[in-house]
């Protein structure tokens, strides 16, 4: 699907089931990374996650053109656009939107960990952020912390 082909979706979708017009810019960008779209309150462009699509499907991704059109229209009528308000919950079910995204993050992709041991008690920390050693010491001993290995995956 091209820009040109989510713009006409998205503005069939909106006066389908919302029987109002989209008349902004959709389109998809590449930096969305844990998220399906993203609606700009400024400008009223929506943005559209292209790996949801490719991951998920059609059904998937047209449940969350919904969700975006929710924002665009709730927020140019003065109504509750922000997650937490019944006005956006009501309308979300009303038009058969999805709420969540399904993760995008491979299931079997495994944590990477620094790993570091204190110099007196020998014990081992494992921390997703390296840090400086020089500024931080054991918890337990107050002992001299060392980098031990670069990145364990576990």
């Amino acid at each position: 699907m091209n820009q040109k082909e989510l713009q006409l979706l998205v503005e069939s979708i909106s006066i389908k089931d919302f029987q109002r017009p989209f008349n902004h810019q959709a389109t998809f960008n590449s930096r969305l990374k844990t998220t399906g779209g993203r609606y700009h309150l400024n400008t009223h462009h929506l943005d559209f996650n292209l790996k949801v699509l490719e991951t998920f499907g059609m059904e998937e991704f047209i449940g969350v053109v919904k969700h975006e059109l929710c924002h665009y229209h709730l927020h140019l009528s003065g109504g509750g656009y922000q997650h937490k308000d019944a006005d956006f919950k009501r309308l979300l079910k009303q038009v058969g939107g999805s709420r969540y995204v399904q993760s995008l993050k491979p299931k079997d992709q495994k944590q990477a960990y620094w790993v570091y041991q204190c110099q007196q008690c020998k014990n081992s920390l494992y921390r997703k952020r390296r840090f400086n050693t020089a500024r931080y010491v054991c918890g337990q001993c107050k002992g001299k912390l060392v980098l031990k290995s670069e990145r364990v995956e576990m």
